[in-house]
């Protein structure tokens, strides 16, 4: 099968939706993470040890976790745009009250309140792109996606070292201005969005109706071909061996994109101790802009070839290779070595997503890409005070590294033998036995009859 749509209707798609959800996920980070920046005035303010300030960090996944699946199954109900807006409104206006904390555990009730605002949003978005994008478009979309993301690491984090200096500003200290100012825009954007984004194709006024029947006839075939159909329950879907196994690899990549994003500045500070806020946070937003420049490439040629499996797995396990050589390497090489790390753990993303909703799709596919977020999100929860101990244990953050190194090389493996046998399908070729047995497997396990 060979789905395609006019130029004109991908134009329109490009141009309505993408730049939306980046900046929506843009600022999304930006309150997510700008603790990362904060930490370096906020911790000797507070009081914090380093693993303090991992508890703070991790916090936020423990509602996180709690409401990320109820969240997407709430959106399919009652839709995207009114539920991205509630997302992003309350988010911002409990991002902006951090600026008020004065004891530790102020710190870890706004960040336990800030996880249960924010769960759902980023497999909301999947979700939402996969209602709108074919296959063939579906990994660049999704890498411009988390360009939002990871845009919010390399305007932020400089961004909030400059945000410091405010430091003694009309009395207030840095790190205060920094969650005051930057939660903000949340809540702003959440207010737009009720006004801007559209449900459905035929809801979209910038569409025609012939250009919504097409789109929605080519995303409508190329359902048929997935191991988990529209009308698998939810509950069946996130037992089947598939959601299981993207689960795992999801969870092993997230060691190094919380990891990094949640330390590099504190990483980084230790390779260049007498460096300054605003250094520590340039040479902090590097990486992220080489995973923007990884993402997208990665995602294109994924796209451009069909291949999936290899542009997922590879970039993982090199990632693990980089992240292991960096703390026997002297400091500028260490440097350049994290740089690699995390572009190339970033560049399997638009491609992970794109078998994801490749393979399930309908109700079935918001809930088990929130339950593979979610799944993802135990490495935020455990690893930030395991790397908050090591570092008041050792002084460094070099065991950190190599236990993430681990994770990212068997979470390459393991994504080399989930999608091993996965092509996107507007790139046919002939299955081999193993694929067709494994696909039936699926299938059978979900109650679904094969379409193939």
């Amino acid at each position: 099968m060979n789905a395609t749509l006019a130029p004109s209707i991908l134009r329109k798609l490009n141009l309505k939706i993408i730049p939306l959800v980046i900046i929506c996920y843009f600022i999304a980070n930006l309150d997510k993470t700008n603790i990362s920046i904060a930490a370096l005035q906020m911790n000797a303010d507070l009081g914090l040890t380093a693993t303090m300030y991992g508890v703070g960090v991790s916090v936020f996944y423990i509602t996180y976790l709690i409401f990320e699946v109820p969240s997407n199954l709430l959106m399919t109900k009652v839709g995207p745009r009114i539920w991205i807006a509630r997302i992003m409104i309350s988010w911002g206006i409990i991002s902006s009250m951090m600026f008020m904390v004065q004891q530790p555990w102020q710190l870890y009730t706004l960040r336990l309140l800030l996880g249960a605002a924010e769960a759902g949003f980023a497999p909301g978005i999947i979700y939402y792109l996969s209602q709108w994008f074919p296959q063939a478009n579906r990994a660049r979309a999704m890498s411009f996606f988390y360009m939002g993301s990871v845009g919010a690491s390399v305007v932020g984090l400089p961004l909030g070292g400059l945000i410091l200096n405010m430091h003694g500003f009309l009395g207030m200290t840095g790190w205060r201005w920094l969650f005051l100012i930057e939660g903000i825009p949340a809540l702003i954007l959440g207010v737009v969005i009720l006004f801007v984004m559209r449900d459905t194709p035929h809801k979209a006024p910038w569409l025609s109706r012939a250009e919504a029947d097409d789109l929605v006839a080519v995303l409508e075939t190329e359902r048929g071909t997935a191991i988990i159909g529209a009308h698998v329950p939810w509950y069946k879907a996130i037992a089947n061996r598939t959601v299981i196994g993207l689960s795992a690899v999801w969870l092993f990549q997230a060691f190094c994109t919380i990891g990094a994003t949640l330390f590099m500045p504190l990483i980084l500070k230790g390779l260049v101790p007498n460096s300054s806020s605003v250094m520590v946070g340039v040479l902090s937003a590097v990486p992220f802009l080489v995973a923007c420049i990884f993402m997208y490439f990665n995602g294109r040629s994924s796209d451009r070839t069909g291949e999936r499996s290899k542009h997922l797995s590879f970039p993982l396990i090199a990632a693990g290779v980089c992240m292991a050589l960096a703390p026997y390497s002297p400091p500028a090489v260490a440097y350049v070595l994290l740089i690699l790390a995390v572009g190339l753990t970033f560049a399997l993303t638009p491609v992970f997503w794109a078998v994801t909703t490749e393979k399930i799709v309908g109700v079935a596919a918001a809930a088990s890409i929130a339950v593979i977020n979610t799944v993802a999100q135990f490495a935020g929860l455990g690893l930030p005070p395991v790397l908050g101990a090591i570092k008041d244990s050792t002084g460094n953050y070099n065991g950190g590294l190599l236990l993430i190194a681990v994770a990212l090389i068997v979470g390459g493996v393991l994504g080399r033998l989930v999608t091993r046998n996965h092509r996107s399908h507007n790139h046919p070729t002939v299955p081999s036995a193993g694929s067709a047995i494994s696909d039936s497997h699926d299938k059978t396990a979900t109650g679904e009859v094969p379409t193939r």
